[in-house]
């Protein structure tokens, strides 16, 4: 086929050596299956900004720290030049994750390089060495999603571990390779340490995989997993392997209102008084 003209470069630069075809098309990338030297790889190209959408997309991006601060300032402002950059940011942030999560042995394709725009990964396939199938696209009976469903809550809580949550996991972007599910697809990937919108986007995606796989098997649509592993989460407990029972039972414990609003004014005397040193040192 036609060589595209994003990957051209990798074509002089001698990183790709044939374009086998074209694997999915869709808003933000293209994904070719490439032959490089004796390797068949898979090659995503990002699409311009002109023909992507960052509609909500500050929900994903909060926390994420920018080091070039004329770039910092330049996407805050939404110059042009501002929201190219915020391209490259949006970009490198799914180079990033594969990278941390193929190292913390999460179930990712393996990343190979990233350049102008074109990332360069492993080729998930099936048993018989061809593409591996969405998950969306395949029928299951209801041991395979029993199985399927707890192999993916171990995968979320492995990233959990990494510091980071999917942020828009689904039947959609998970491929079922010839071993078990796969997770793909993460520029929208989200620190759970310093995005406010962490739990939630957590709790989202737990909540998808239970409602695909609860068509198979209605039990894991009584589950909640979410908060269960958020709860060992918030007190430090999470490790890859934990046991999970899927259930959860928030405190009954009522809140003691006055000792909590004392605490506030002992906090708030206390930096005023570190103003006024501060002032009189002054």
């Amino acid at each position: 086929m036609k060589i595209p003209t994003k990957l051209q470069p990798l074509f002089e630069d001698g990183l790709l050596d044939e374009v086998l075809g074209q694997l999915m098309s869709g808003k933000e990338s293209d994904v070719y299956v490439v032959r490089c030297h004796e390797e068949i790889r898979c090659a995503k190209v990002y699409k311009e900004i002109e023909h992507r959408s960052f509609h909500k997309q500050t929900q994903y991006t909060e926390g994420r720290k920018v080091r070039n601060s004329r770039r910092s300032r330049a996407m805050e402002k939404h110059s042009k030049f501002g929201r190219k950059e915020q391209e490259v940011v949006w970009q490198n942030a799914e180079v990033d994750a594969l990278v941390r999560l193929d190292t913390a042995g999460v179930r990712v394709p393996k990343p190979h390089s990233f350049s102008e725009g074109v990332l360069l990964m492993e080729l998930v396939v099936d048993a018989e060495g061809e593409v591996a199938p969405r998950l969306n696209d395949l029928r299951l009976s209801k041991d395979l999603a029993l199985k399927y469903h707890r192999s993916l809550i171990d995968e979320v809580v492995r990233m959990l571990c990494a510091g980071l949550i999917h942020g828009d996991l689904s039947e959609f972007n998970i491929l079922v390779a010839a071993d078990g599910p796969v997770i793909i697809d993460l520029p929208q990937v989200v620190d759970a340490a310093a995005n406010n919108n962490a739990k939630r986007l957590f709790g989202r995606d737990v909540a998808n995989l239970a409602a695909y796989f609860g068509q198979f098997a209605p039990e894991l649509l009584t589950t909640d997993f979410a908060e269960e592993i958020w709860e060992i989460y918030e007190n430090g407990d999470l490790l890859p392997g934990v046991l999970l029972t899927g259930q959860f039972v928030g405190s009954t414990k009522a809140a003691d209102v006055e000792d909590v609003l004392q605490e506030i004014e002992e906090s708030r005397q206390e930096a005023l008084e570190r103003e006024a040193r501060r002032a009189l040192v002054a």
